[in-house]
């Protein structure tokens, strides 16, 4: 037997699941699957253009948001306060840019910088309680958007505000392009920069090498404070961003604005984090956040009336089942790893 013979008979032998790419294109196949099943059960609406833009336009605030959460998440660091801060960059571009109000009524542009402001301090705070206090990611996060939360329920007494956007500002979240929201083209500008910057600069390798090993990153000269630091005041800046795309589209505040986003940005990055390279990217958020999105409006179409319960169920369950595989992935590679040391 030949030396090539004999390697070729050692190789391990791939199944069929990771001939088809299944480990590495789960959401493609998944999102495939959705678009064949309710085609054929609800071709009039299902496949409708009103429908493609309804999804487009919905998932916005929620996929900038996952990319608020997504770049902490790169150097192993959770941001659970990016709902919150969501919700707080909502109220206060309503009370900056009130037309009612005689104490601010601030241009609109003027309110959005000034909003973006408040936001990004917010992410300051969070890495120093991170960084400097020593907290755990986790539970700072957990905890400061709790603070947040109560501080746009008093500022806002709880209530919904409506009709405090001018129609000038209101155009840019709802005007189209080319028949497309031109929201979406907020969203993948957003997602590009995002993409570019952790892909295609030495700050986006110091933030993977900080969240893959920060030991061997902090020995190679690689300052993983800052990088933590600096990703948790990037992801509140992009939650500011988010909360002022949701004000220009929507035009009103719910203290439920933010948390309601929180979850379905978080099972788009989990769930993402297992498609292409097997590692947190943007472009896998982006495939897991729409595959989810068109699964849950074909459910939606299918039930009717009665689909409140769909998407929490459905994000729930995909949650699950991201995590799931992001452990046996983990698991496999430590069993190789240990197989290949013995």
């Amino acid at each position: 037997m030949s030396t090539s013979e004999a390697a070729v008979l050692a190789a391990p032998k791939r199944s069929l699941l990771n001939r088809l790419g299944l480990d590495r294109f789960s959401a493609l196949y998944l999102w495939g699957a959705f678009m064949i099943i309710f085609g054929l059960w609800k071709p009039d609406t299902f496949l409708s253009m009103t429908s493609a833009k309804l999804v487009l336009g919905e998932n916005v605030s929620t996929g900038i948001l996952a990319l608020a959460f997504l770049v902490p998440f790169c150097a192993a660091t959770f941001d659970l306060s990016i709902g919150a801060v969501m919700s707080m960059s909502v109220v206060t571009m309503c009370f900056l840019s009130d037309e009612k109000s005689r104490s601010f009524n601030m241009p609109v542009g003027v309110a959005a910088v000034l909003t973006l402001v408040v936001c990004t301090l917010i992410g300051v705070v969070s890495g120093f309680i991170v960084v400097k206090l020593k907290v755990n990611s986790f539970i700072a996060t957990l905890g400061l958007g709790q603070v947040i939360s109560a501080v746009v329920l008093k500022v806002s007494f709880n209530r919904q505000i409506t009709d405090v956007f001018s129609g000038t500002f209101e155009k840019f979240g709802r005007n189209q392009y080319f028949g497309i929201p031109v929201v979406f083209f907020y969203l993948a500008v957003a997602g590009i920069i995002i993409w570019y910057v952790l892909e295609h600069t030495p700050v986006g390798r110091f933030i993977y090498a900080t969240g893959g090993n920060p030991e061997a990153a902090r020995l190679a000269g690689v300052k993983t404070d800052r990088m933590v630091w600096g990703s948790l005041i990037a992801s509140s800046f992009l939650a500011g961003v988010a909360g002022i795309v949701f004000s220009a589209k929507v035009g009103l505040f719910t203290a439920a604005t933010g948390p309601n986003y929180l979850f379905p940005a978080i099972a788009a990055v989990f769930f993402g984090a297992s498609q292409l390279k097997g590692r947190p990217n943007v472009a896998g958020t982006f495939i897991a956040l729409y595959a989810l999105a068109f699964g849950i409006k074909g459910l939606q179409l299918v039930v009717g009336t009665d689909s409140y319960w769909v998407n929490p169920m459905f994000q729930g369950t995909t949650l699950i089942i991201a995590v799931s595989l992001a452990s046996q992935k983990g698991l496999a590679k430590i069993r190789k790893r240990k197989v290949q040391t013995t």
